[in-house]
């Protein structure tokens, strides 16, 4: 072996390290950094958004029913359909139509393994030489990181947080041209915590139709809204453009890792058909994971039997949790949080250099939190704002405000001194 070539025909691929900045690594990195830290605190986490962490955040009991009679009945020990089950399908049809002015078909579903499978799919299928996408600044990572692996180039329209993290309008329609394929948009938001307005949606799509591009609106928080703004799905705009709608399970019915999501798509006029997009969608299909059969067999009892009391009393304690963040949030000069969270279940808070030494960014700022304290907060640059940070305040109350308590003893140490 020693006289043989140390020649090997593969190599590193550089469009995977985006994964270096996911959610999962930079929250598995400050883990490690508290783990290496010596500190004996508790670790209190509100770092990624999983509200499972938490006793009080149950799914129901008719979901659990449903998943495991589908198990139990051994009808779905097999492999699903290309495109999907056929009654996950229409269940998921109809559960979407009741928010549009319109009716869809089964054949406007595809269920998938949770949003970001939704994701992988949307993107590859909307990739071709020299295309572009637009992704709003700040926003979920995932989207950029996917675009980088299938040669789609990656353009950023910003979200205002004076203006309620509304799109800068101008800056969205300056940045598209003839190769740009599509706008993401992310509502209710995450990581900003707002929920748009009908109007905003509106002027958006109507923007979307004057570039001739395609609205990608990922509802993952669909419904999970607590503020002023109730929510409104972008497919009730697709009689002016088109809308490919990215769902799921996982926070609305508190199951992430059951990873049950679907692709809708929302285009009364056929676009999508016309221009082979959704031919598209059925090839990807045909050679990547199914959603586990006897889970799409589940959805139609999951939609369909969970009671209404479920919603409203997890609506009821993020609002309460939203409402107690914000207070203390107020309480500790070097964050600023400027819109309070009405929607999903994470928000935006900005660092107040200002005020604090010895502190160089947002990484900095998480990394020493958290060995320091044992808080775990995500910095903004994971979501493409730097020098903030996402907290996510679907946690149990307690603590919420132990954690608060320890970001203020962290704070009052860091302070500059008048």
């Amino acid at each position: 072996m020693e006289n043989e070539s140390e020649r090997w025909n593969f190599e590193e691929n550089e469009k995977l390290k985006a994964s270096s900045v996911s959610l999962r690594g930079v929250c598995n990195m400050l883990m490690e950094r508290v783990k290496n830290s010596g500190d004996k605190k508790p670790l209190l986490s509100l770092c990624r958004v999983d509200p499972t962490d938490h006793p009080l955040f149950r799914t129901s009991l008719e979901a659990s029913d449903a998943v495991a009679s589908a198990v139990q009945s051994y009808n779905f020990n097999c492999y699903s359909p290309t495109v999907g089950l056929p009654q996950a399908k229409r269940a998921i049809a109809n559960y979407l139509s009741a928010d549009l002015p319109y009716q869809l078909s089964p054949e406007n579903v595809f269920p998938t393994l949770g949003g970001t499978q939704a994701i992988d799919i949307i993107l590859t299928v909307l990739a071709r030489p020299g295309a572009n996408i637009l992704l709003p600044r700040p926003g979920f990572p995932h989207y950029g990181s996917r675009a980088s692996c299938c040669n789609l180039e990656v353009r950023h329209f910003d979200l205002l947080p004076e203006r309620g993290w509304e799109v800068d309008l101008d800056s969205l329609e300056a940045l598209a041209d003839d190769n740009t394929v599509a706008m993401v948009l992310i509502n209710p938001s995450n990581p900003c915590g707002n929920v748009f307005t009908y109007q905003h949606l509106k002027r958006v799509a109507e923007i979307a139709r004057k570039l001739g591009i395609a609205v990608i609106s990922d509802e993952v928080y669909a419904h999970i809204t607590y503020g002023s703004n109730p929510f409104v799905p972008m497919g009730v705009f697709s009689p002016i453009v088109p809308v490919i709608t990215i769902g799921s399970l996982s926070k609305r019915w508190l199951v992430p890792g059951w990873r049950t999501g679907w692709i809708a798509t929302c285009d009364p006029h056929g676009i999508f058909q016309k221009t082979g997009l959704v031919k598209n969608i059925i090839n990807y299909l045909e050679i990547t994971t199914d959603l586990p059969t006897f889970l799409q067999a589940a959805i139609p009892e999951i939609i369909g039997k969970t009671k209404d009391d479920f919603f409203l009393k997890n609506l009821n304690i993020l609002r309460e949790t939203a409402n107690i963040f914000y207070d203390l949030c107020k309480e500790i000069p070097c964050l600023t949080c400027p819109n309070k969270p009405e929607g999903a279940m994470s928000v935006l808070v900005k660092i107040n250099f200002s005020e604090i030494k010895d502190i160089v960014d947002d990484i900095d700022f998480c990394v020493k939190l958290a060995e320091e304290e044992s808080v775990l907060l995500l910095p903004g640059v994971s979501v493409g704002l730097k020098n903030w940070v996402r907290i996510s305040f679907a946690v149990d109350s307690s603590d919420l405000v132990d954690a608060f308590n320890r970001i203020k003893a962290f704070y009052l140490r860091y302070a500059k001194t008048p």
